[in-house]
């Protein structure tokens, strides 16, 4: 068996962790379970999850929403409940955010760059001062109705989409999850189309007028796709048995 410190000092080693400033304090969050036979994989630390994870019979839990986010309050008491509620069931949770968004090979950007066919991928997005998304060409220029169906098919979702472009697309930024503050980015750098998971309702006319087309997938099913990229890694690295534990929010 492998200690749970041993895999978040692997984690934390290969996504670079400590190097990218973050407003979720990523690493190992609560230490429960000392040694791990199976891991669960989820997008969010909530009880739903954690009720998976008990009956699938995890030692640890991986996530890329945590529990424990600089300056938050605990108003509700529902993070204190949560890290008691994983103790007493001797679950371990790690954490990790901005790194995993970005990182170039099991990252959810480039893992959506990866379903999009995007050639050479370059850093995207500057979020408090880190760039966690990506921007490319594809190796010919598509219809927007082509690319929509290949999102929709590939996350299993109905995006909310406007091809404000109105022509074939070439260069594509992408950017998972609450995504849409990257969009003047986007224009700035030519983006045709801009991909993220959610789109708010200020952006709309920005995009219209300068003729930048929109997919926004969902924030939940552009953000599974790094915890499932770590899945085969951890599995083939530290021989443990893995499950990704999907509990969906439809946003």
């Amino acid at each position: 068996m492998t200690s749970v410190a041993t895999i978040a000092r692997f984690l934390n080693k290969e996504l670079q962790t400590k190097k990218i400033l973050d407003v979720s304090r990523n690493g190992l969050q609560v230490k429960s379970a000392k040694s791990v036979k199976k891991i669960g994989f989820a997008v969010d630390a909530c009880l739903d999850v954690f009720l998976k994870a008990k009956k699938a019979k995890c030692d640890l839990l991986i996530v890329h929403h945590g529990l424990f986010w600089k300056k938050y309050k605990d108003v509700n008491g529902i993070k204190s409940n949560r890290v008691q509620w994983l103790k007493k069931n001797k679950i371990s949770l790690y954490a990790n955010h901005l790194p995993l968004d970005r990182h170039r090979k099991y990252g959810n950007n480039i893992e959506l760059c990866n379903i999009l066919n995007i050639q050479k991928p370059k850093l995207f997005g500057k979020y408090k001062g880190v760039s966690v998304g990506y921007i490319g060409e594809l190796e010919k220029s598509q219809a927007f109705s082509s690319i929509l169906l290949k999102v929709n098919r590939a996350l299993k979702i109905k995006s909310f989409s406007k091809d404000f472009a109105k022509k074939k697309i070439k260069r594509i930024a992408v950017v998972s999850g609450g995504g849409d503050f990257a969009v003047e980015e986007a224009i700035k750098k030519k983006a045709d189309l801009f991909v993220t998971g959610e789109f708010g309702h200020e952006l709309f006319h920005i995009a219209k007028e300068k003729k930048l087309s929109v997919i926004a997938a969902g924030h939940y099913a552009t953000e599974v796709l790094g915890v499932k990229a770590l899945m085969p890694l951890l599995k083939d690295r530290f021989g443990v048995d893995v499950v990704f534990l999907d509990v969906q929010t439809s946003l």
